[in-house]
């Protein structure tokens, strides 16, 4: 194949003046942490997703370990969810001592299967923790149905779906609590940090209160209610997240297009898995754009040819139940999930961004092509 070589890089921020305007007024305010930027930050990010409440964090993983608190997970509680996700789906669970059980998920969407969510849960099962797997709608209706004729906590990753809609309303919108985060790869950032958004004043207050060290909700600086945490963000990341979702619609458009484009360049390949189309209840907020190899085709050979050509590409996702703790602490292996571990052992994300350009993406199509022929 050809020697033409290109950098493409897996994914990139969009910013521009405006964080650098939001920043700049921050650090002249002399309001570093606490400060009314946050306050900002969270009334607008409830306003985006339609929620009455949000917390910023430090972390999307922060987030979801604030949530399995609130929740009051511990030793002895089983947490059912993906294996097919980032790993602090699962994490979140571990660090209140609870024991995660894995469910496997739909081949199409990649979610978890409500079918196999209903055949996991025993008596000690507490929550389910659902993914919004690559900014793709988890069914959270039917996930709400099992969680309420069990009497189980609904938690909802969605971390990677910010924007994203189920069945006409924006995720954060439908009751569940739900993270989400700002990692530069995301499609807006902070550099680090997330947003939790809840339907209860009450669980607001309590998450308040945990992210910044337990401290009372009327108390002095030094006087802790409870056992919490610094989870905080700070009003320069704040400034930042004001400023990406002043150009959030344009953000997620543009990654639309970036992803339709894909779908033409890609669409004729031999054998290569796109990911799966929106439905009537569905609509993708596309975070990474993430396809599956034809069977029996060497990844790694794929991989190191783009390299070799300035193509980035990630193994998305390894399955969390086969990473190394998770068998050494639990004795997960192989087969336990067959639909998320045959998936992962294909997937593959290729370069994806706000600002992708099209020759990048028709120099993806042509290399990956080429590649797998």
């Amino acid at each position: 194949m050809s020697a033409v070589t290109r950098q493409v890089g897996l994914s990139s921020p969009w910013l521009d003046e405006r964080e650098e305007e939001l920043v700049a007024e921050v650090l002249r305010s002399g309001r570093l942490s606490l400060g009314p930027t946050i306050d900002r930050f969270e009334e607008s990010f409830a306003e985006a997703v339609g929620a009455p409440y949000a917390a910023a964090v430090s972390s999307g993983t922060a987030g979801l370990h604030l949530l399995c608190v609130a929740a009051g997970l511990g030793p002895g509680d089983e947490v059912i969810t993906s294996p097919y996700s980032f790993v602090a789906s699962a994490n979140c669970a571990i660090y209140e001592g609870a024991t995660p059980v894995f469910a496997d998920v739909d081949a199409r969407t990649l979610n978890l299967d409500p079918d196999a969510v209903e055949g996991a849960v025993t008596e000690r099962t507490r929550a389910v923790i659902a993914v919004d797997i690559y900014g793709y709608p988890c069914e959270l209706d039917e996930l709400r149905g099992i969680c309420e004729r069990h009497g189980l906590v609904l938690l909802e990753d969605a971390c990677e779906a910010l924007g994203a809609r189920y069945r006409g309303g924006t995720i954060g919108s439908h009751g569940a609590s739900a993270v989400f985060a700002f990692y530069p790869n995301k499609q807006i950032t902070t550099g680090e940090g997330g947003m939790v958004t809840t339907h209860s004043e009450e669980e607001h207050r309590l998450l308040v209160s945990l992210r910044n060290q337990g401290r009372a909700d009327g108390g002095g600086w030094l006087e802790h209610s409870r056992l919490g945490f610094n989870y905080r963000i700070d009003d320069i990341r704040a400034a930042i997240g004001l400023a990406q979702l002043d150009k959030l619609e344009e953000i997620l458009a543009r990654r639309r297009s970036a992803a339709a484009r894909y779908q033409t360049l890609l669409g004729d390949i031999d054998g290569l898995e796109l990911p799966c189309a929106d439905d009537a209840e569905h609509e993708r907020s596309w975070f990474v754009y993430v396809v599956a190899l034809p069977e029996g085709v060497d990844r790694e050979r794929v991989i190191g040819v783009l390299e070799a050509h300035g193509v980035q590409t990630a193994r998305y996702l390894p399955c969390i139940h086969l990473q190394p703790y998770m068998r050494d602490r639990y004795g997960f292996g192989e087969g336990l999930c067959p639909i998320a571990e045959a998936a992962s052992r294909r997937t593959l994300a290729l370069p994806f961004h706000t600002q992708l350009g099209e020759d990048d993406q028709a120099f993806v199509a042509e290399t990956l092509d080429a590649a797998l022929r």
